[in-house]
């Protein structure tokens, strides 16, 4: 198990702009060769957005991008025509695929904290899809075949207990509280990246939140 903190991540974004981004792996300027992918997740970023700040229009390509919210409101809009307001408790993704152009803002009244993770695909190419689940429960996972991944959601009161999904590559990030993953003990932003994941628990030691994905070799 490799313990990643959260002040080791990447800083960006824009401040001037009311952008702020922490990035857990390479990205953008933050050239890392050590540090580009865990399975098939090939970014996790805390993205932060002052009220009426957000990302114009820009491309994806060749990857499966599923957003968090974890506060505020997220407004999403497409080139293939979709507009939707994502809130937390919602799981959202955009299948770029042979390509798409989205825009993402806070249009909201408060501020705006999204986890937004990008996943590499078994197959480049093909057509663009999108999807919203509102308000997952805990216990559906949210299955991504084309990355051969699996997201799940899990809401822990202090003490207590849940497994960590067996799998080949399991990549768990805090988005709030603190928890103990197999003795080592996680706040928010802080990740787990785990291989050959097998028999594992973890517990809350305050209320949290985690996200999990489990991915196939």
């Amino acid at each position: 198990m490799d313990v990643r903190r959260a002040a080791q991540r990447y800083p960006g974004g824009d401040p001037a702009t009311g952008i702020e981004s922490s990035h857990a792996f390479s990205f953008g300027p933050h050239y890392d060769p050590g540090n580009l992918r865990f399975g098939a997740v090939i970014a996790c970023n805390e993205e932060r957005l002052a009220p009426g700040a957000g990302f114009d229009e820009h491309p994806h390509s060749h990857t499966e991008i599923v957003t968090w919210v974890v506060e505020g409101e997220l407004t999403h809009r497409d080139s293939a025509g979709h507009e939707t307001v994502v809130r937390h408790g919602d799981v959202q993704r955009l299948s770029s695929a042979g390509g798409v152009r989205h825009v993402e803002r806070n249009d909201g009244p408060l501020p705006l904290t999204f986890v937004q993770m990008w996943l590499a695909p078994l197959d480049p190419g093909g057509d663009p899809s999108y999807d919203i689940v509102r308000g997952i429960a805990d216990s559906t996972p949210y299955a991504v075949p084309e990355a051969g991944a699996m997201l799940h959601v899990r809401r822990l009161g202090t003490g207590e207990r849940t497994a960590v999904p067996d799998g080949a590559y399991v990549y768990v990030h805090v988005v709030r509280g603190d928890v103990r993953v197999d003795g080592e003990e996680l706040g928010p932003g802080d990740s787990a990246r785990i291989t050959d994941a097998k028999d594992l628990e973890v517990s809350g030691i305050t209320e949290t939140e985690l996200l999990l994905w489990e991915m196939a070799g």
